[in-house]
């Protein structure tokens, strides 16, 4: 039996000790996180006693609830002791009868029959570092070989929040700097203060030219961020800053790469030879939702 409960009803021991046991385990799930990332108190669905958990975070616009993965949250899901088809169909019908969704994310153990659109994750898996470092390109392998006149003249640091705000303020692309990126430096600050997140820079000449963030829990490591001066890519310090932190914890941590979608990352992301981690997410069009949220109205169901 799969019920619905809202953030209050949580029990949230139950939950995180689900989360923790489960095959599909992922920090992104985690009641911290979550907390974090969403703007609005989450939800969950929930197999019997806590047998397998479904986090669902949502969004308020147009007086309705509309479920939408939160940012820097790549993956949810179902979460069991032993991933589960049938279950997870089970769960995936009562999410999409009982709200109304824009994009919702499974994760890489999940198993459906539903054909959802899959998105590309990348994965290095525990190992002893120089036989992960053996198997990257040629071409990574010749990035991180840096020339001896750069080597002398470069540094790499761990760096304050107050640092690396300064500097992806500056450098990020793409983002509204009023809103978008806004919310991301809060997010960041918040994981920051928390000691989940860390900030790593790449020094030339003593400026700073690259930072990464990289986030920590349920024994992974994940790159949450990549910032970059465009005035100095070809000396590869986003290479050698990853290489870096893969360095310090791939013995003990899977790093996640996340993401992969778009073809110059994916490229180089597969220049330090991961696995391939692909999910499933579901997605629905602002024209969808409209069209049915008019058959809810005719058929008299509130999604509030």
């Amino acid at each position: 039996m799969i019920r619905r409960l809202k953030y209050h009803e949580i029990d949230f021991v139950k939950y995180t000790h689900c989360l923790e046991n489960s095959e599909q385990r992922k920090y992104s799930a985690t009641k911290y996180f979550l907390d974090t990332t969403s703007t609005m108190p989450w939800e969950i669905l929930v197999y019997k006693d806590y047998e397998a958990v479904m986090p669902v975070p949502f969004v308020r616009k147009y007086g309705m609830k509309i479920v939408h993965n939160p940012k820097l949250c790549q993956q949810l899901g179902v979460f069991s002791a032993k991933d589960n088809l049938d279950l997870n169909e089970a769960f995936l019908e009562y999410l999409e009868k009982n709200y109304m969704i824009r994009a919702y994310p499974f994760n890489d153990v999940n198993q459906l029959r539903t054909k959802i659109r899959i998105k590309k994750n990348f994965l290095l898996y525990p190992d002893n570092y120089e036989k992960v470092y053996a198997r990257y390109s040629p071409k990574r392998k010749r990035k991180l070989r840096l020339d001896q006149e750069i080597v002398k003249e470069s540094e790499i640091r761990t760096i304050s929040y107050d640092k690396a705000k300064a500097f992806i303020e500056a450098n990020t692309i793409g983002l509204s700097k009023d809103n978008d990126l806004g919310e991301f430096m809060r997010i960041f600050e918040t994981f920051h203060q928390s000691n989940y997140l860390k900030f790593t820079a790449f020094y030339y000449q003593n400026k700073m030219i690259n930072v990464i963030a990289t986030y920590t829990d349920c024994n992974m490591v994940a790159l949450l961020g990549n910032f970059n001066d465009k005035d100095y890519v070809k000396l590869s310090g986003a290479s050698v800053l990853i290489d870096h932190i893969i360095k310090e914890n791939i013995e003990t941590h899977i790093f996640d790469f996340e993401g992969g979608e778009l073809p110059n990352i994916e490229e180089f992301f597969r220049g330090f030879r991961p696995e391939l981690k692909p999910y499933g997410i579901i997605e629905n069009s602002k024209k969808n939702l409209f069209k049915k949220l008019g058959n809810l109205i005719i058929r008299g169901k509130s999604f509030l």
